[in-house]
């Protein structure tokens, strides 16, 4: 599995589910417009996933293909990954100021990957339950518009995944007024000192990690 990232919220996640030979299966989450102040997305997709309808994280026009689109909680299955959409807010006032937010897992090559998307609260004993044992956690750090660098340490502490990737917050040409990552990097105090801007993983690879952070850029 390979995993892209665009910046902002946004991820590339190419998968094989059924295996070696197997086509790939390429999936976008949160694809953003030109409102960031990034380079939107581009290139082809069988499977797009979006948390909110806002148009920096649902730009799906931007891609090619004929895509299945996902943009509500439930259980689907689409060429082989099983993904769970977990209903959540986009603010901590039960989404009176800023809507609907859901939470993705997905399931693939025997890995299992979290999105938060704009998570805005704390997390439910129940939403807790379902994410718990994931495998790859992409979680909001950037405060403002989601949770913060602080309260997203603590999110990542009551999941405990094995890896962890930061995600909505400060990069080198984004527009979005939200902080860096050097408050979660200073909670968390494992961050490394370079980002990638992609990385690619296997299910083995895991078994060693705790909650390690992979700090991601783009090209």
């Amino acid at each position: 599995m390979q995993i892209q990232y665009y910046g902002h919220s946004c991820f590339k996640i190419t998968t094989k589910p059924a295996g070696r030979g197997q086509d790939d299966v390429v999936i976008f989450i949160d694809p953003f417009d030109k409102s960031v102040g990034l380079r939107p997305p581009q290139g082809n997709a069988n499977l797009v996933l979006v948390t909110h309808d806002h148009p920096d994280h649902n730009n799906v026009e931007a891609l090619k293909g004929e895509p299945s689109v996902i943009d509500i909680p439930g259980e689907y299955s689409v060429k082989g990954v099983n993904i769970m959409g977990i209903s959540a807010y986009h603010d901590a006032k039960e989404g009176a100021e800023r809507g609907q937010n859901t939470i993705f897992v997905l399931e693939s090559e025997e890995m299992r990957i979290c999105h938060l998307g704009d998570l805005g609260h704390d997390l439910t004993e129940k939403q807790l339950e379902v994410i718990n044992g994931v495998d790859i956690l992409m979680v909001p750090i950037g405060g403002k518009y989601t949770i913060d660098g602080e309260k997203a340490c603590d999110v990542v502490r009551k999941i405990e995944p094995n890896m962890v990737v930061p995600m909505h917050y400060k990069i080198n040409g984004s527009t979005v007024d939200v902080a860096d990552e050097k408050k979660f990097c200073s909670e968390m105090g494992n961050c490394p000192k370079d980002k990638v801007s992609k990385f690619s993983i296997k299910k083995k690879d895991l078994e060693e990690k705790n909650m390690e952070v992979v700090l991601m850029g783009i090209e």
